[in-house]
Order: structure tokens, then sequence, then C-alpha cells
């Protein structure tokens, strides 16, 4: 677990008061010829300078050294595993940046000395390319594989088909002659359980086998899932993309986007979707996605050795405009893979291609708005319901056993779920089910009107007709399965399965959309001569669309529980193809986010990264507290001391024993004790790796042998130990703030350089330390939260 707070008991530290009264920072000048006023440096100094961890450091002002002191300067040859993360910590983005100047530059400057060296500089340059190529090339094969094992896997629990396995129901029937339109499902090449076990298609005991064998399939498929993920990739559970987010802004987590995560996360989401419970396996997707990015960054060396570039990657929000592009092409190959896939069997892109015949009318907004206020509100109650019960697992003994929480939840589901056909149905196909609109070829229960034997029959349009009993019965079926999918959905987003959140409120919304589609067609049909319908909807006429209202719900739904906007509508149009209903999915998204915002500002993703405790700063969030650095920053008034190194004057036992004694992540450098100028700052990891290093390949370094981070070494007395230089390991330049400095700027500044700590100071010299868990920490604070949440575990 990381830990940022600094302090030391080791020593005696100024006061405050003195240390305001300090002199000038023209001060600063003092000191082995090396400039250290930090406060006046500007970004491109953290970006662009030479001072970056790892790289080369030339003395240029100092003379000779004295070869009697048998000086080990680590310059010489850089040192494993210096510069590199342990678990559960954060990355430091300007220095990964400074590495990767540094690498261009090296190679920059090879290039022209022969061929081989400029055969490398063309492979470092069309790396990126090559990464995103590959990755784009697998996450399109594994979205359509997925998609069709799912499917394959879905309809098993219903029966099998005889002719060919590997046909899933509707495959099946497309070759036979024997299927007629009313039932186009029902082919002799198909059988159900119940025929294959009982020798019964109809009657009660079919039913009761039918019944059986769906929950039979439905616990094996789940029970699978959750013992793959509990064995093999604890990692693989969930949607992902609350990790992903973290990730994506500098957090270490091992494993999570590996191969065998990969693997299993692509197994048990075809497992956990086949068993009918109420998730997605759109959320899942993005988390294979980045697995496929992070294991092919390591084919290049461009991105292996930098964790910044490796989230180049997956697009992190601290990336160059390239990358902008790198990712648009990375999805035009996906896009291809998938097309030659086909994996919807329609050939298309798009999982629910729509194409009404009807345009929208502007009294439609009200019912589209509201629309958008049941989305909200759904999403306000998900949101707050599934914390509370995800809490309530890790705080109670029934989170200790996932598998046992995956099969009681599975079994409900299947129990409930299968006397009523919209729920037995696959979430995905009752979504396209509510999307279609009624035409002539259409034999679904929305669609049986009562037909005006009178009228003519117009293929492309339709006029409004009153509903038939099939309809009347369908929306009862809906009603109800509204009801089980908001109780359930609540209960299933966060078990040890891989589950998404898209799909589950689609269906939530499309469901709501439809049956108040159909109550506004009716209105419409019975009393067109309303002032509202008079204008525009005459008798006889294709006025309402319920589709369309169900395409609104769904994207109301999901902007509740997302608070996803602008993202959100393009969405939608990548999965419907409905570009001309952009109006009615923008005011029903908008709406959906101000109510939903009304009850809380946070999204389904951001309140479980909460919730978990990850180190996520929020872009998004604001901040208006009027708050100094002196407020925030450690160690307070009351607290030990700060732990800093100094420059010159502590040996290698001083400091392992600092290292043994404290769990802190790394270590300010400053001149003196008394003076507390600082210098730079290093981290423990790389303290240890250097001392280790240090001891092993050089003969002479002992507990008491002399540490020095400065650049020249003191003169020492003939018999003393040899000095151990460690100046290659220190940042030179840490970023650094005053005490004044108002925390709105704090803020901002490690959001939008990702920093992981800076230092603060008073006319040159250190006062303390904001990490960025003091920054969340305060920020709970304000928010009248709890500060100690904010811990990752």
């Amino acid at each position: 677990m990381e830990s940022e707070q600094l302090f030391h008991r080791g020593y005696y530290r100024n006061s405050y008061n003195s240390i305001t009264s300090a002199s000038s920072d023209e001060e600063l000048l003092d000191g082995a010829g090396v400039i250290m006023d930090f406060q006046t440096s500007e970004d491109d100094n953290l970006l662009d300078g030479d001072t970056a961890v790892g790289t080369h450091y030339t003395m240029t002002n100092g003379g000779s050294i004295n070869s009697s002191t048998h000086l080990l300067d680590l310059l010489d040859e850089p040192i494993p595993g210096v510069g590199t993360y342990d678990d559960f910590h954060t990355i430091d983005w300007v220095r990964e940046k400074c590495k990767d100047r540094e690498r261009h530059r090296r190679i920059n400057s090879k290039k022209k000395e022969s061929a081989w060296e400029m055969t490398k500089s063309l492979y470092d340059a069309w790396s990126g390319w090559l990464v995103v190529t590959l990755t784009g090339l697998a996450s399109g094969a594994l979205a359509g594989l997925i998609d069709i094992a799912a499917d394959w896997m879905t309809d098993l629990k219903e029966g099998i088909c005889l002719s060919a396995l590997w046909y899933n129901h509707e495959q099946c029937c497309w070759g036979s002659n024997e299927t007629t339109f009313e039932e186009r499902d029902k082919c002799p090449q198909w059988k159900t359980w119940a025929e294959l076990i009982i020798g019964q298609a109809e009657g009660p005991g079919s039913y009761i086998m039918n019944y059986i064998m769906y929950i039979f399939w439905a616990l094996s498929f789940a029970f699978l899932a959750v013992s793959l993920v509990k064995v093999f990739a604890p990692y693989a559970c969930g949607s992902g993309i609350p990790e992903i987010k973290t990730i994506l802004s500098g957090f270490i987590i091992r494993g999570y986007l590996g191969k065998w995560t990969l693997m299993i996360k692509t197994i048990t989401l075809v497992l956990a979707v086949a068993s009918g419970l109420s998730l997605g396996k759109e959320g899942p997707l993005v988390h294979v996605a980045c697995c496929c990015g992070n294991i092919f960054s390591y084919l290049f060396p461009k991105y292996s050795t930098n964790e910044a570039k490796k989230r180049e990657v997956s697009v992190s929000y601290y990336f160059p405009l390239k990358t902008l592009w790198r990712s648009f092409f990375a999805a035009l190959v996906a896009a291809f893979v998938l097309r030659s896939i086909n994996p919807f069997g329609n050939s298309r892109l798009v999982l629910f291609y729509v194409e009404y015949h009807t345009p929208w009318y502007l009294f439609e907004l009200f019912p589209f708005i509201l629309l958008g206020v049941f989305g909200g509100l759904w999403g306000a109650f998900f949101i707050r319901a599934n914390i509370a019960w995800c809490r309530r697992r890790k705080s109670t003994k029934f989170g200790k056993y996932p598998v046992l929480e995956v099969i009681i939840v599975a079994a409900i589901t299947a129990v409930i779920a299968f006397p009523n056909p919209y729920t037995r149905l696959n979430t995905s196909e009752l979504i396209k089910e509510l999307f279609t609109d009624c035409g002539p070829l259409e034999s679904s229960s929305l669609c049986d009107y009562r037909n005006d034997m009178n009228a003519s029959k117009i293929v492309d349009d339709i006029p409004d007709r009153p509903a038939g009993i099939g309809v009347y019965s369908a929306i009862w079926q809906l009603c109800l399965a509204l009801i089980f999918k908001i109780i359930m959905t609540v209960f299933t987003f966060g078990i040890k399965v891989p589950s998404g959140l898209f799909i589950p409120s689609m269906a939530i919304g499309a469901i709501a959309g439809r049956i108040v589609g159909i109550a506004v067609e009716q209105l419409a049909y019975y009393h067109h001569d309303w002032f509202i319908f008079k204008e525009w909807c005459e008798v006889g006429a294709d006025c309402i669309t319920p589709g369309l209202y169900a395409m609104v719900g769904a994207a109301a739904c999901l902007g509740g529980v997302t608070r996803m906007t602008v993202s959100l509508v393009v969405i939608v149009f990548e999965l419907t193809g409905g570009l001309e209903y952009i109006v009615p999915l923008m005011a029903a998204v908008m709406t959906s986010k101000w109510v939903g915002d009304a009850f809380g500002r946070e999204g389904i993703y951001e309140a479980h990264i909460r919730l978990n405790g990850y180190p996520f700063l929020d872009a998004k969030e604001e901040f208006t507290h009027t708050t100094l650095a002196a407020d925030v920053m450690r160690p307070r008034r009351n607290d030990p001391p700060l732990a800093v190194l100094t420059q010159d004057n502590m040996t290698v036992d001083d400091i392992e024993n600092m290292i043994n004694e404290t769990s802190y992540n790394g270590f300010p450098v400053i001149m003196s004790k008394e003076s507390q100028r600082l210098v730079g700052f290093a981290l423990r990891r790389d303290l240890t790796i250097a001392i280790e290093s240090a001891r092993k390949k050089q003969e002479g370094i002992v507990g008491s042998s002399r540490v020095c981070f400065a650049q020249h070494t003191p003169s020492l007395p003939a018999e003393s130990p040899r000095p151990l230089k460690l100046r290659s390991i220190l940042d030179m330049s840490p970023f650094t703030v005053t005490d004044h400095t108002p925390m709105e700027i704090v803020v901002d500044i490690f959001r939008k350089l990702g920093l992981r700590q800076c230092l603060v100071t008073h006319n040159g010299r250190l006062l303390g330390i904001i990490t960025k868990k003091d920054i969340l920490r305060h920020m709970a604070q304000t928010a009248n939260q709890d500060p100690a949440s904010i811990m990752f575990n």
C-alpha cells in the first residue's frame, strides 16, 4: 500500500515562525556552485531539463576529483531497477516524460552513424503505429469472438442444433425450408432440451424440463465463471472501468492488464453473459482492449520501459495530440476486423441498427424529457443502492464468499427470468426488439395491432393503429421485466464475475421508453383531435414511433448512471446508427444528467473509485475552497518533523535505518539540517536499489561510507571508507510551490501535470510536502466525507 506521509523523528526542525523570518531568495545561490531556485523555474524546465532521473550529468564547475577519496560515481553506468515503481504506487509523469525525451535525443544523435542506427530510429518512430495496429486487430477479433460465443452459449440454455452444434438458434434455422413466417424460430434442426430428454415439444412436462435445464445451464456457466476468476485471475471481475481510469491516471496495479487477466476475462465474460445475469459485456471489453494494448506495448522498448508511454496506448487523459490520431487508427483497424467477422449477422458495424420512417415532432420533446427525468432518477437510485450494497459486501462476512454470492444471484435470476419471455431473452436481443419499429414483417407481440382491413397497407409507413391483445399483454410483461431488471442489476453489478453496466442500463431505459411510446401512440390515435395532435397527426397517419422512445429511454438511463453527455450521444449513434435523432437524444441525456446531479454529481464509476479508495483526481470535479498549501501540507503543527536526507553528511547506515524505520515513499534532500535549503528528491525504491547495487559491484562500500548527493564530494580523512555518490538517482527538479499558493492552483497542477508529490517551500527553505493522497483527503474533508476512506487497500 502506498504511503506518502514523509515524516521522521530523527532531528529537530526549525519552527514555522523561524523559517518565515528567513532571509531572501538570493541565498539560494549559495553552496556547491548549484543554483537551486526551484520556485522560479517554469514547467518547461521540469519537462525538458536534462536533470531527470536516470539521465547523465556532467560535472562542469568543480575541478578534478581527488583519487584518494576512491569515489564511486554511479553515473558511469545505469543501475538496474532505478526509475521503476512498486505495486500500488503512482508514477511520476514528469520524470517519465524526461526519460522519454532523453531516449529520443539519444536515438536521434546516433541515427546518422550507421544504417543500423537509422533502422533502429525508424523502428522507434513507427513502433507507436505498430502497437496500436496490433491492439486494434486483437481488440476487434476478441470482441467478435466474444459476441459469437456468448450468443451460442445463451441459446445453449434452451436447446441445441443437431445439424451443426456450433450454430446458435437463429443460425440453425437459416437454411431450413420448413420454417413458417409466424414461427420463424422453429425448425426441425433445432431441438429443445425437453425434446431431447423426454421427447416432448409441448405440454407441462416439456415446460418443466426446459425450465430445469435453463436453471442448470445458468448455474453451471455462473459457477464456472466465478471459479475461473477466483483461482486464476481475481482482477478479471467487474467491469474494470474504475480501475482502468485509475491506472490511466498513473496508478500502478500489477497484473491488472496482464495476459492471465486478458485470457480469463475473455472466457469468463462469455460465461457470465450466457448465464443470463443482468450484466453486459461492453464495459469489460474496455478492460480487454486495454489488456491487449498493455501486452503489445512490451514488444517495443519505447513503451515497455516507460510507464507514461504505456498509458498512451490505452489513451490516458495525460497524452500528446498524436495519441488521438493513433487511437483513431486503432479504432479503424478494430472496426475493420469486426466488419470482417460480422458477429451481428446483419453486415453492419452497429449492434442495434434502427431505421425509422417517421420524423419526430416538437410536441414529442415533452415525453422525451420525461424519459430523461426517469433516467436521472434511475441513475441516482442505482448509484446509491449499488454502492450501499457493495459497501455492505465489503464490511460483512458475505463478501468472503464470492462464489456463493454469484450462485445465489444467478439462481434467483434464472428462476424469475424464465417465465417472462422478455427477461428470458438475451438482453441485447431484448434491446434490439424494443428498438425495432413495427413493420409488416414483424411477428412480435409488441406489434400485435388491430389492422383496418379497409386501409391501404404501405410497407414502409404503416399508420397508427389500435393496440391488440398482444400489445397489452406485452406491456404487462415489460412492466414486470422493468421491475426485475432494476432490482437484479443493483445486486449483480460488482459481483466477482466480469460485469458491464451499459447493456442492463440501456435495457431498463428501452423498456420504459417502449411503454411510454406505446402510451403516446395510443393517445394520439384515440385523441387525434386534441390541439397537441391536431396540427401534425392526422387520422390514418404514422405519427408516433415507439421504437424511437425506447432508444431515447435507453440513452437517458445510461446517462443517469454514468453521467456522460456528449460521449454518450456518440455511443448511441454508434450502437444504433440513428444520427437524425440527435435532438431527442441530447434533450433526454442532458435532462437525465441534470436530474441525477441534483442527487449527487458522481457517476457510478467515480462512486466505485471512491468506494475502493483509489488515488484518482477527477478532472471534472471542481475545487472552490480558499485554503492554502500550508494548510494541507505535511507535517502539520503537531506532527513529527519531516523525514529528510542531507546532501553530504549521512552514512549508508543512516539512510538504511531511515528506510527500515519508516514506510515513506521518498525523501526530500536538503543541504543541511540548519539551512534546510532544498536540493532535490530521492525515492525510497531508488535508494534501496542503488545501495544494494553498489555493495555488490564495488569494494569498500560499508555501513559507515559517506553518502553524497552533491556534485562535489567533501574532503574526507584518508582512513575514511569509500564514499557513495548517489546524485544519479536524485530528482534535481522536484516540483515546488510556496506555502501561500492557493490549493485551487495546487489541485490544477496535480491534475494537469500528473504529479505524485509537490514540495512546499518558503524563501527556498523546505517546509513540507503535499502528495496526491493528501489532496484527495483534503477534498474529501471539505466535502464532509471521511478522509480516512481515501486509502487503497
